[in-house]
């Protein structure tokens, strides 16, 4: 249950005794002494070290453990992406002939940047697809920063842009961050 404060009155520095008057314990003692009148709890910083237990379950792991520890609620924050992502493969100017021209499967490249917010949020989809046509289609991203020669051969002015190849040609081009149905609609055309 959440506490409603009513209200909470703060001395100002001036209605305080003066630094320079009191010793640094004394000073220290007054302003614990007002957190402590208004029931205010006092924060003591982060606590890590090995007092700390952990559970694990999988690749999660939160504490602490109820095994002799103060048990204390709190949110719990699980990133589900780390067991189930797989890492799409950049690809260069150097690289981009034997990767993607010459690939005996379709490819999809997708054409992203680093500061690109839009580019993050469809990275995950390019994963999953990866994942999902893993042995049919090969999937590798082109950072636009670092192989602006590909970018400008094929006429990319958008990112993300998503471009799918087979034969060394490119089939069909999608722009913008779209859901996942769109691209897999598009990737069922050239299997």
């Amino acid at each position: 249950m959440a506490t409603v404060l009513d209200s909470l009155v703060v001395p100002r520095s001036s209605a305080l005794p003066s630094s320079a008057a009191l010793s640094p314990i004394a000073a220290a003692s007054s302003v614990s002494s007002l957190s402590g009148r208004s029931g205010l709890r006092h924060y003591r910083g982060l606590k890590v070290g090995s007092a700390l237990r952990t559970r694990s379950v999988g690749s999660l792991s939160y504490g602490p453990a109820a095994g002799g520890a103060r048990h204390r609620r709190g949110g719990l924050v699980v990133c589900e992406a780390q067991d189930t992502a797989v890492e799409v493969p950049p690809v260069t100017d150097a690289t981009w002939q034997s990767l993607v021209l010459e690939s005996d499967s379709p490819v999809l490249v997708e054409f992203w940047a680093p500061w690109c917010g839009p580019c993050r949020m469809i990275h995950p989809i390019i994963d999953e697809l990866a994942k999902q046509y893993a042995g049919k289609l090969k999937c590798y991203k082109v950072n636009t920063d670092e192989g602006a020669a590909i970018a400008t051969q094929y006429g990319i002015r958008s990112i993300p842009t998503v471009i799918i190849f087979k034969g060394g040609e490119k089939k069909d081009a999608v722009i913008g961050a779209v859901p996942k149905s769109t691209l897999t609609t598009s990737i069922e055309k050239f299997l």
